[in-house]
């Protein structure tokens, strides 16, 4: 499955959840998009809600089907509990990191600042918002990106910005402190429903 890179807006009132974590995409419309969308919703099964919630994480950090397994499956080989270890290697990826740090507005901002090369990570270009970070990694704009208009604009918008990280807003510098715990990430997700699903 590609993919999905349709209205954001759109696929949030569907899963009845905010995929851009602002509440701003369900805020107007809280109900389903299409001609029946604010009437009764049907009953959904156990596999639907499973797969309900798979889909607002997928869509959240906008993976595609394929990456999305592979990085569940890295999560299986971690100590740990599993749902949290998976949520763990999504928030270490790239383009995540560079929302974090407050440099886009949205995730889909930030995976097209990593693949158009405006980002270092320990003062080396990388153009792969999959690529996964590690606690101590420094993330930073390069020097002839630093006025670049779309994450000027981020930055003025003033995100805020989680503990696990760090950002320097005049060096356009951040640095991944440490792996997120599960409190400092979004409530309404609820991983173990996802581990279900993949362990059906």
């Amino acid at each position: 499955m590609s993919r999905y890179t349709g209205p954001a807006y759109k696929k949030s009132r569907r899963l009845g959840f905010s995929t851009l974590e602002n509440g701003k995409d369900i805020a107007k419309r809280p109900y389903a998009p299409g001609q029946h969308g604010a009437g009764r919703r049907k009953k959904v099964s156990e596999y639907g809600i499973q797969l309900q919630e798979k889909q607002k994480i997928r869509f959240m950090y906008g993976l595609n089907e394929k990456q999305f397994r592979r990085t569940f499956d890295k999560a299986s080989k971690m100590q740990g509990i599993h749902g949290e270890n998976f949520l763990k290697l999504l928030e270490s990826r790239l383009d995540n990191l560079v929302y974090r740090m407050g440099m886009a507005n949205t995730r889909r901002a930030a995976r097209q600042i990593v693949n158009h090369g405006h980002i270092l990570v320990n003062g080396k270009k990388v153009n792969i918002p999959s690529y996964q970070c590690k606690p101590g990694d420094i993330v930073s704009v390069k020097e002839n990106s630093l006025e670049h208009p779309a994450i000027r604009l981020a930055l003025e918008a003033n995100i805020t910005k989680p503990a696990f990280v760090e950002f320097d807003s005049k060096k356009l510098t951040g640095t991944y402190l440490r792996l997120p715990e599960r409190s400092e990430l979004n409530a309404e997700i609820n991983e173990s429903l996802v581990v279900e699903f993949y362990n059906r």
